[in-house]
């Protein structure tokens, strides 16, 4: 809810929402009533409604948090008198004609942040009420000389503290017709009470709000594991003026290009390069390496790191909002509200069961009554009454731990796989990751360390080596490849500077080009010239030996190339022959030249390669292997990674530095830059599935088994009670291990 101190500030309110237009790019327009707290927006063709309300909820988050302006480009914003205000992307005329408005609903951002430790705690005290009172009521009417309504008025408090959340819960759904669990428990209290089972009634009452404090409990956990990630997020950072001064500034106020100072032991508060100086970064809290990061010239550092030692002027790569912290925060905020496909069986059970189960209550009543000729109210020697019998069977028939079985699973592992580096975007990926049989790997930045390192520049003719690797750097300025950050360093350290590029594209899987004046400059690989006019003359060069790269530039008459190297990632070996042995067929997928490729694969027992693949060579390959009925990963880290990624069963991206294009189509984002998490990625799926398969079984078996005996009337109400709580906390609990399993 918006406070009125924050509506007066409309401008904050929707540059804030701006942001989320923009980082949205299904969304076309958004319309805010902030007086009525409605929120539409315009789409075009399909999109995922529960990712964008996903997003609002934390956007909306974020704006009452921060409470400052942040500029925004290419989104009008049009506020009138009354407090609505509407923006759009800039867009050609004809196109709102087009856009479908929906609305999403304004998040209760303040409730939902509130249910953290306050709440468990608040259950567990009316818990431990209700307990004493009960006992106490217990106690006294075991007592002779005791007044009987004693003990019913201590019976009486029980109740009122085990009911209270429950009655808080029921009366918010009451008025738009929602019956819940909580409703139901409450009537089989209220029942109890009237037939004289007052001890069964507060005890009925005492297991469900214990229940309750535990459930809340194992939420505030996994939140809390969640949230102790970025608890510490940096507020500021320190610039740099052009007189070579420091002055402290709002971090969410740092622009792209500003130099930052990062000095021992603080944050890195946002996304930048190494331009001055030398460290280690503790990247822990981020990625899950628990070594320290070296930072030299021209390494790129990440929002939310500690620096560890050394003092380092920074260049901003781009702001706070953009940073991958908040990506990181982003991704897991998605994930809590992203369903599972196994938890959309649970969501059924809602009003319309609860309707069912009160009507077979009701019925068996009568059945029993006037079927069987079973008292109506008063339990006999004969056996239990048939209204004492309808109270048992909706206690048993109450799906408290079917509907905890699969949630409670799915944020536990969220929660894990976010503290060791392992980023799931929603329960979907967490189930589907268990079913993979075939895994498709990128080459370089996966299977190898991605950090390549220049090892020579070569001339044709020689003697203008250094006017290539300007030339290179230049067309690299803006690009994320690890072969574009190897040229960018390798330029700082030589002390090169960038020519002035204009008309820079990029050429799918191929290089890229730009014009220095009217002249065409390209890099790029052997491809392009073998493919033009000077096919013939390449046929005379030698290709490198299978562990360097080469890239080659060429612009009028200087042709040239760089040869680069890259490091297999020592731990790619045990876990692909990890994989094989489970079964799972492991494939490289790379762009790189079949000899390049081979001796890699050969190194690290990859089981087939396919080389020299454009994007779309990829996307056919991952079609042809769904086709042959194969689940797959795709594990990647590019910009030409993400048209396969988004092909795939389940798309992974390799790390915290992955290009955002890949992290945007990935569905499990391994923050730590080390194929090994994808194993860890795996195993935490097939606990998950299994922790979920126990879950349903315990749910479903006791609710079968005890409305079975409930009909054929074999249990008191006190052993349903217990049955039916008791199948509650042990789902939670066994959720709960998830939580602590080891890495």
């Amino acid at each position: 809810m918006i406070s009125d101190q924050k509506l007066l500030n409309k401008e904050t309110w929707a540059v804030g929402l701006a942001r989320f237009l923009q980082q949205n790019n299904a969304v076309e327009a958004l319309r805010v009533d902030s007086e009525s707290q409605k929120v539409s927006i315009a789409t075009l063709g399909i999109v995922d409604m529960q990712v964008l309300q996903a997003n609002l909820t934390e956007t909306i988050r974020l704006i009452e948090l921060e409470n400052e302006n942040h500029t925004v480009v290419g989104v009008s914003i049009k506020i009138d008198s009354s407090g609505e205000f509407l923006l759009e992307k800039a867009t050609c005329l004809t196109a709102p004609i087009l856009w479908r408005w929906r609305e999403l609903e304004w998040p209760a951002i303040k409730e939902d942040d509130a249910e953290t430790g306050e709440e468990w705690r608040l259950l567990s005290i009316l818990a431990g009420g209700c307990a004493v009172l009960g006992l106490s009521g217990w106690m006294i009417s075991s007592v002779e000389t005791a007044p009987p309504w004693l003990s019913v008025l201590f019976y009486i408090g029980a109740m009122v503290a085990g009911g209270w959340d429950a009655f808080d819960d029921a009366k918010k759904g009451l008025p738009k017709g929602e019956l819940d669990i909580h409703f139901l428990m409450l009537a089989v209290a209220l029942g109890a009470a009237l037939i004289g089972a007052w001890a069964e009634g507060a005890l009925l009452l005492f297991l469900f709000s214990f229940s309750g404090a535990l459930e809340h409990f194992a939420l505030y956990r996994t939140r809390r594991e969640i949230d102790s990630l970025f608890d510490a997020a940096p507020k500021s950072a320190t610039l740099r003026d052009d007189r070579g001064g420091e002055r402290q500034v709002p971090v969410a106020t740092v622009n792209i290009g500003d130099i930052i100072v990062v000095k021992p032991g603080s944050q890195f508060p946002v996304d930048a390069e190494v331009i001055k100086g030398k460290s280690a970064a503790d990247e822990s809290n981020l990625t899950g390496e628990a070594h320290p990061v070296t930072k030299f010239i021209g390494d790129t550092v990440l929002s939310g790191t500690i620096n560890l030692w050394g003092a380092v002027d920074a260049r901003v790569l781009r702001p706070v909002g953009e940073s991958a912290l908040q990506n990181v925060i982003r991704l897991i905020r998605e994930a809590q509200h992203l369903k599972a496909p196994s938890q959309r069986f649970t969501d059924k059970f809602g009003t319309r069961y609860t309707i069912g189960i009160l009507s077979l209550t009701i019925a068996m009543f009568f059945v029993w009554w006037l079927g069987f000729g079973i008292a109506p109210f008063v339990n006999s020697e004969a056996g239990f009454s048939a209204f004492y019998r309808a109270m048992t069977l909706l206690v048993v028939a109450s799906p408290c731990a079917l509907v905890l079985s699969i949630p409670s699973a799915i944020l536990a592992a969220i929660a894990w796989g976010a503290r060791h580096g392992i980023l799931f975007r929603g329960g979907a990926a967490i189930e589907k990751m268990a079913e993979v049989d075939l895994v498709a790997l990128d080459k370089t930045g996966t299977l190898t360390t991605g950090e390549m390192e220049v090892d020579s520049v070569e001339s044709f003719p020689p003697g203008r080596e250094r006017e290539a690797a300007e030339l290179a750097y230049s067309l690299e300025t803006h690009g994320s490849h690890p072969i574009g950050r190897a040229i960018k360093k390798y330029a700082i350290a030589q002390g090169l500077k960038p020519r002035v590029i204009e008309d820079f594209q990029a050429m799918s899987g191929k290089g890229v080009q730009g014009r220095e004046g009217e002249t065409l400059c390209v890099l790029g690989r052997r491809e392009l010239l073998a493919d033009g006019p000077l096919a013939e003359w390449i046929l005379g060069v030698p290709e490198p030996e299978p562990r360097f790269s080469e890239n080659w530039i060429l612009k009028d008459d200087l042709i040239a190339r760089i040869l680069l190297k890259d490091q297999i990632r020592t731990e790619s070996q045990p876990i692909l022959a990890r994989l094989n042995s489970m079964g799972v067929h492991t494939v490289m997928l790379t762009g790189d030249r079949r000899g390049a490729a081979e001796s890699v694969g050969r190194e690290i027992g990859i089981k087939e390669v396919r080389s020299g693949l454009t994007p779309d060579d990829k996307v056919a390959a991952i079609l042809e292997y769904s086709k042959q009925g194969y689940k797959v990963a795709m594990v990647g880290d590019g910009v030409n990674d993400a048209p396969s990624l988004a092909a795939a069963y389940v798309s992974v991206a390799m790390g915290a530095r992955g290009s955002d294009a890949a992290l945007e189509q990935s569905e499990v984002v391994l923050m730590k830059d080390r194929i090994d998490n994808y194993l860890a990625a795996t195993d935490l799926s097939h606990r998950a599935r299994l922790i979920i398969r126990q879950n349903l079984a315990i749910a479903l078996g006791t609710v079968v088994l005890m409305v079975s005996a409930a009909i054929l009337g074999w249990i008191p109400l006190s052993v349903g009670v217990f049955a039916h709580e008791g199948s509650t906390v042990v789902v939670c609990l066994n959720s709960l291990r998830l939580l602590f399993a080891k890495s």
